[in-house]
């Protein structure tokens, strides 16, 4: 009878949790039904290219209160992430304002830019469909017992390294399994 190891255990299931995430994020509920989510699970050395840029990132805003380091180690700490981003410079159509222009027509005709972190302006309803869907992954991940972490820092760099090119906006949920959660308690 083969072993499997505590550590090869926790690693396979970890990845096949994050592959229930990502279709969790999928199946999620999206306004008027129209599917503009992106997502991807990363791990291995690409994993730590995310964790490179972060530390960069760092180095950059020269702010220690940034996070951008902190997070990093959670990062490194981590087995995978999942990095969730939104197509939001599209318009919905319901003129209500949300994106800070009158009508989605002007909002639509909006110079789009980037900000320190991500495009800009972006359409409410495309940003609420990313927070239900980072929810139903981050809920999904909690059945399983993964430990797990919305983290905005996260997606910045994957933002940065361009591993989501549609996204206006991403972020990333790190996932680990350890005897104490790494995404707590944190300084």
């Amino acid at each position: 009878m083969p072993i499997v190891t505590s550590k090869e255990g926790e690693r396979e299931g970890l990845i096949e949790a994050a592959r229930i995430m990502l279709l969790s994020a999928r199946t999620a509920p999206k306004s008027a039904g129209i599917d503009d989510i992106l997502t991807a699970m990363v791990h291995g050395k690409e994993k730590e290219e995310i964790v490179v840029e972060m530390d960069k990132i760092a180095q950059q805003r020269q702010n220690a209160s940034s996070g951008f380091k902190r997070d990093g180690q959670n990062l490194r700490d981590s087995e995978a992430v999942l990095l969730i981003g939104v197509k939001g410079t599209k318009k919905f159509g319901m003129n209500c304002g949300g994106c800070g222009y009158p009508t989605c027509m002007e909002f639509e005709n909006a110079v789009k830019k980037l900000g320190q972190d991500f495009e800009g302006p972006n359409c409410i309803f495309k940003i609420l469909d990313l927070g239900i869907a980072l929810g139903s992954a981050a809920k999904i991940a909690s059945t399983l017992n993964v430990d797990n972490r919305i983290v905005y820092r996260v997606g910045t760099a994957a933002k940065r390294l361009n591993l989501l090119p549609e996204a206006s906006l991403i972020m990333g949920i790190p996932i680990s399994a350890k005897g104490k959660s790494v995404y707590f308690d944190r300084k």
